[in-house]
C-alpha cells in the first residue's frame, strides 16, 4: 500500500522526506508484524483517555515530534488493540444475528478492513489534502515553510477518532439493540441520538487532532460537518429510524 506522506503547498505536488521518493509506506504499517516491540500499555492508556480526556492524548504529540522528528506515531499497538476490539464485536454481533463461523469471520474481516482501515485511508487522504491545501498558516519564524501534515498523522487522527465511535456504534448499540429496533418514537429517538453522538464524537476527534498542530489555522472549519449532521438528525426525528435502516443494510 503506497500512500502520500507530505504535501507541498508551494508547487501543489506530493513530496516525501526523501527527495528520491514521492510515496512510501507509513512506518506504523511496516511494523505491524513486530508484536514484541509494541507498547500495548501505552496504547491502552491512549484508548482510555481518548474517551475521557482526548486533548491529553495529543499533548504527547509534541514530545513525539521533538524526539523522533515526526508527528505520527510509529507504534502500531493501537491498531492491533482496535482490531482485537472489532473481532470481539464481530463475535457478539454474530451471536445476536445467528451467524455461523464463516459468517462471523467474514463480519470481522469487513469490520476491520472496510469499516476501519479502508475508510481510514480515504478519510485520512481527505484530511491530509484539505489540511495542507486550506489550513496551513503562512511561513514565519515559528512555522517553517516545510511544515505540513503527514499522511500518517492524518491516519492517526482517524484512528483516535474512530475508537469513541466504535464504543458507541459497535458496543453500546449492541446492548441497546432491543430498544433501537422497536417501532415507537422514543426508541427511534434513542437510536438516532446514538448515531448523532457517534458521528459528532468522530468529527470532534478529527478537529482535536488537527487543532493540536501548531502550524495549522482555521481548524474550526473541520467542525462544519456538525451542522448538516444535526440538521439530518432533527429531520430524522420526524419518522426515520436510522438504527433500523443501518442495521438492516449492514446485516442483510
Amino acid at each position: 500500500m503506497m500512500l502520500p506522506t507530505a504535501y507541498s503547498p508551494e508547487d501543489g505536488n506530493i513530496t516525501s522526506s526523501r527527495s528520491s521518493s514521492l510515496l512510501r509506506i507509513p512506518v506504523i504499517f511496516k511494523r505491524l508484524h513486530r508484536f514484541q516491540q509494541m507498547d500495548f500499555e501505552v496504547a491502552a492508556w491512549q484508548l482510555t483517555y481518548l474517551c475521557l480526556a482526548p486533548r491529553r492524548v495529543y499533548r504527547n504529540v509534541y514530545f513525539h515530534k521533538q524526539t523522533k522528528n515526526t508527528w505520527a506515531r510509529d507504534d502500531p499497538a493501537i491498531l492491533v488493540l482496535i482490531g482485537a476490539c472489532l473481532i470481539v464485536s464481530a463475535i457478539l454481533w454474530g451471536v445476536v444475528y445467528s451467524y455461523g463461523i464463516t459468517g462471523t469471520l467474514t463480519l470481522a474481516f469487513l469490520m476491520i478492513v472496510r469499516d476501519f482501515l479502508l475508510s481510514g485511508v480515504l478519510i485520512a487522504t481527505l484530511i491530509w489534502f484539505t489540511a495542507n491545501r486550506l489550513l496551513l498558516s503562512p511561513p514565519s519564524h515559528s512555522t517553517p515553510a516545510d511544515s505540513s501534515v503527514e499522511w500518517a498523522y492524518a491516519f492517526d487522527v482517524h484512528t483516535n477518532a474512530f475508537f469513541p465511535l466504535y464504543l458507541t456504534l459497535y458496543l453500546a448499540q449492541l446492548f441497546l439493540l432491543p430498544v433501537v429496533t422497536r417501532n415507537n418514537w422514543i426508541c427511534l429517538w434513542v437510536g438516532n441520538t446514538l448515531y448523532l453522538a457517534a458521528f459528532a464524537q468522530y468529527t470532534y476527534g478529527i478537529y482535536l487532532g488537527l487543532n493540536a498542530l501548531p502550524f495549522l489555522v482555521r481548524t474550526e472549519l473541520l467542525l462544519a460537518p456538525l451542522l448538516p449532521l444535526f440538521t439530518a438528525y432533527i429531520l430524522s426525528l420526524l419518522g426515520f429510524n436510522v438504527a433500523q435502516n443501518v442495521l438492516g443494510a449492514y446485516f442483510h
